[in-house]
């Protein structure tokens, strides 16, 4: 039974090693390269002066919208019901429009991060892929993130696995 076991764990790890001596295996950081690509600190820059331009106008938004209410508060007991609602309605509305004012900031700041991002993305990844091909990397994973960066198209079983099922 002894011996049973010797053989089988040394053919599975002959298997194993022919299998790792056949594929060349790298990894990456990818967080690590963006951090110290000068492309990244620019859209960083950038990105953050667009944002303030929205931070600027909500904080103007906001402070008109604290003064409205605290000179609601204060004059509320003598205002009559008509200038009361008025003066609610007045608050209600300028909190709306902060609130879609901060919203549509948010989409259009996460809008600009990836327009200025994405040619960065793109140019690492192109680098990463052309290295791998360069030194005949088979596999590059990504430590940032554990995602499989550069594959061999040969190793998809998608078309095996469709066969098995009875797949077209």
């Amino acid at each position: 039974m002894k011996k049973l076991i010797l053989i089988l764990a040394c053919s599975v790890g002959a298997i194993f090693s022919s299998y790792a001596q056949s594929n060349k295996i790298g990894y990456i950081n990818s967080q690590e390269l963006l951090s110290v690509m000068p492309e990244v600190k620019k859209a960083d820059a950038d990105l953050k002066a667009y944002a303030k331009s929205f931070e600027d106008q909500l904080e103007t938004m906001s402070k008109e919208y604290q003064k409205k209410l605290s000179d609601y508060q204060a004059q509320e007991k003598t205002l009559t019901d008509a200038v009361k609602e008025v003066k609610q309605g007045e608050i209600q509305s300028l909190g709306a429009r902060i609130e879609s004012t901060q919203k549509s900031a948010e989409e259009k700041v996460g809008t600009k991060k990836q327009e200025l991002f994405k040619p960065i993305l793109d140019k690492a990844d192109k680098a990463i892929k052309e290295v791998a091909k360069e030194k005949a990397f088979d596999y590059v994973f990504d430590t940032a993130n554990g995602a499989l960066l550069v594959f061999k198209e040969s190793d998809n079983i998608l078309p095996l696995v469709k066969a098995k099922l009875g797949i077209q």
